[in-house]
């Protein structure tokens, strides 16, 4: 085993000499700035609607559209967080509880989360008002009855903002919001808020209309960043991460007019810089050019989804070649059913184990987590629920990843075409 010193040693020539970074952390997703440039208009429309709240009186629930990078959540938690500090000069009880429902995607959880949200605050969470609900293991009943007793002990406004609402949606169903909506009904001393943030307008297809109503009292749609406006946001940030004179002049503009053609995406254009610094770092370069920012756009799009798709235990990659079969067929949207059943032809080939259906819908479930593809769930009136799902780009890395596989190859699955398909559902 190396000492100590050997071990620093190994690190020291990335930690000595930077000459690029003051602070990288600037351009990380999750820091939040002290201004926003180009959401003046939706930081007030979203003030706007929350101001009630500061006279204890109930606002307006809000849906918030837009795609990846436009600013909705850093506008939602920096007015979230000016309620808070509003509602403690004014001496009234304003509380914002933000919950990502990517990772939290259940009734139980979402209710558990909204209760330690509530308990977390010292200065508002009496011994009556602190959470006592576990996150796995109660009765969902139970746990709507203990917040709202919680709810009632804290008293005050409860904003409680829903992050990627579209995910619990497909993933829950709206029981959860359909319960939201009305628990003011059942509180005396205390009202309750919600807003949803989404990238997705169809989610609101999966609503019932009595929760669509409720839940949408006002929506507000954020528009893509321009390359200008993009322009602004980068430079913002770049004063503060990177040492002065690094960047070259047309590095920002490079990385704005990149993200600009892939949706205004204020994310992406923050990715293009931070991995063009990185890279000009691990150069031992001095300055920042365009040409590292052609490095840094290669290395993103050669896809973390492929690196995660060559990963794959067996078993989902042969649910994602039925997939493919059928996207190949031109059936661009098609069901678990019709997975399942290719699924069962080709696993045998394999001498794989014949996985359930229940087991097939799961792993369908996890390749959507991963932004694989696309799911949604529709009514087919009396005959139930199915899952429908769909890819959302270009199908080519997907397929020369799972032909690049050993064991599909080995069994000649790469020879299946359409013909042998289009006989399946003779």
């Amino acid at each position: 085993m190396p000492d100590g010193q050997e071990s620093i040693g190994l690190f020291k020539k990335y930690l000595t000499g930077n000459n690029i970074f003051r602070n990288r952390e600037v351009l990380r997703h999750s820091y939040r700035p002290q201004i926003l440039p180009h959401r003046r208009p939706q930081i007030d429309q979203v003030a706007a609607i929350l101001a009630p709240s500061l006279k204890n009186e109930t606002p307006s629930n809000i849906l918030i559209y837009g795609k990846t990078g436009t600013g909705k959540t850093a506008v939602v938690r920096y007015v979230g967080t000016e309620l808070e500090n509003a509602s403690s000069h004014m001496g009234t009880l304003c509380k914002v509880v933000h919950i990502n429902c990517e990772s939290i995607d259940t009734q139980y959880r979402v209710l558990a989360q909204i209760s330690k949200g509530l308990s977390d605050d010292d200065e508002i969470a009496s011994d009556r008002a602190r959470s006592v609900i576990p996150m796995t293991g109660w009765p969902t009943d139970q746990v709507y009855q203990e917040l709202k007793n919680q709810l009632e002990a804290t008293g005050g406004v409860l904003v409680i903002v829903l992050d990627e609402i579209d995910k619990l949606v497909k993933k829950s169903g709206d029981e959860t919001l359909y319960n939201l909506t009305r628990i003011n009904t059942d509180l005396k001393a205390s009202k309750v808020s919600m807003i949803g943030i989404s990238n997705d307008l169809s989610f609101k297809d999966f609503l019932d209309p009595r929760v669509l109503s409720s839940l949408s009292e006002e929506e507000l749609v954020f528009p893509p960043y321009n390359a200008p406006q993009l322009c602004d946001i980068l430079q913002q940030r770049a004063d503060i991460a990177f040492n002065d004179n690094v960047l070259e002049d047309g590095v920002i503009p490079l990385c704005a007019a990149l993200a600009a053609q892939e949706h205004g995406d204020a994310r992406r254009a923050l990715d293009l810089l931070r991995v063009s610094g990185e890279i000009a770092d691990r150069e031992e370069n001095t300055r920042v050019s365009e040409k590292h920012v052609k490095k840094a756009q290669a290395k993103i799009e050669s896809d973390s989804m492929v690196e995660c798709i060559a990963t794959l235990p067996t078993q989902s990659k042969v649910v994602l070649y039925s997939m493919l079969l059928l996207d190949q067929m031109d059936q661009n949207i098609f069901t678990s059913g019709e997975v399942g059943r290719i699924y069962k032809e080709i696993a045998p080939a394999m001498d794989l184990d014949v996985l359930t259906n229940r087991r097939i819908t799961d792993l369908i479930s996890e390749l959507n987590m991963l932004g694989v593809i696309n799911t949604r769930v529709v009514s087919r009136g009396r005959y139930g629920r199915t899952k429908e799902m769909w890819f959302d780009s270009n199908t080519n890395k997907i397929w020369d990843v799972i032909r690049s596989d050993p064991r599909l190859s080995a069994h000649g699955l790469d020879k299946m075409d359409i013909a042998w398909v289009k006989a399946l559902f003779r």
